[in-house]
């Protein structure tokens, strides 16, 4: 394997995790949400995952499968792993508390009603907790960039680029109750910084793990998983939260947006 191909992976990854903080910059530089633009961006995101997934990754994983399997171990496979990365995504969510649950819609208003003194330690739990929690979610994230980057780096650039955008949000929901709760701006962005580490951590783990027994089967599987994890993300997630932001026309905007610019970066790139 190519190492310049390793770094070009672990870059992608680390830009992926990192884009947390635009959304912690964004709440700091800002005291007015856009929902048009919020809704309008979750939903390209949306776009951009599920175009990846049943376009891309799903086609790939099953190529591989056959090839290494045969036409009805194959597909039967792919079925498999998809629906496993489905669960397994819904697992994580379900183990997170919907109230602290980072992909619930923040907005950046919620700055201007901070609460009072006496309730400012469980707000600074709750976005200490929050950031944890996104590093969490964020890990099996970091392996999908890293691993999909291996394979194909155009294919690489496109999820990174889908979970930046959908990262931007959750780097808001950990600045909003930080900085609510100590007054700090330095603070609010180091959490929302922190809270994309679980990004690299999953690209690092890929490359310990993963690397040694990489081959068209691994390739495969993990195409599968990943596209269930990204198609999750989207329908529970990007879609339900970008319609809170504003009308849901704005949100199919975005998803029809997201799909046909992927799809044509993706014959270009």
């Amino acid at each position: 394997m190519n190492s310049s191909n390793v770094w070009f992976a672990m870059g992608l990854t680390i830009l992926a995790g990192l884009s947390t903080g635009i959304g912690g910059l964004v709440v700091l530089l800002l005291r007015k949400t856009s929902a048009k633009v919020v809704s309008i961006s979750l939903g390209f995101s949306a776009g951009v995952m599920i175009y990846i997934s049943f376009v891309e990754l799903l086609a790939d994983s099953r190529i591989l499968l056959i090839t290494e399997l045969g036409e009805i171990s194959g597909s039967l496979l792919t079925v498999v792993a998809f629906f496993g990365g489905l669960l397994f995504a819904g697992l994580i969510d379900k183990m997170v508390p919907s109230y602290e649950n980072p992909h619930e819609a923040h907005r950046m208003e919620e700055m201007v009603a901070c609460p009072k003194p006496d309730h400012k330690t469980k707000l600074l739990r709750t976005g200490v907790l929050t950031a944890v929690i996104i590093a969490i979610h964020n890990f099996p994230e970091g392996m999908a960039t890293f691993v999909s980057a291996i394979s194909e780096p155009s294919l690489g650039i496109a999820v990174a680029a889908a979970i930046a955008i959908h990262n931007i949000p959750e780097g808001i929901s950990v600045a909003v109750p930080v900085f609510c709760a100590t007054g700090s701006r330095k603070k609010a962005f180091a959490w929302t910084i922190i809270s994309g580490i679980g990004e690299p951590l999953g690209a690092l783990m890929a490359y310990l793990i993963l690397m040694p027994i990489l081959n068209d089967l691994v390739f495969g599987l993990i195409f599968a998983i990943v596209a269930g994890i990204m198609v999750y993300i989207s329908f529970d997630e990007l879609l339900p939260a970008s319609r809170e932001y504003g009308e849901h026309h704005l949100a199919t905007y975005g998803l029809v947006a997201g799909m046909v610019v992927i799809a044509i970066s993706l014959i270009f790139i």
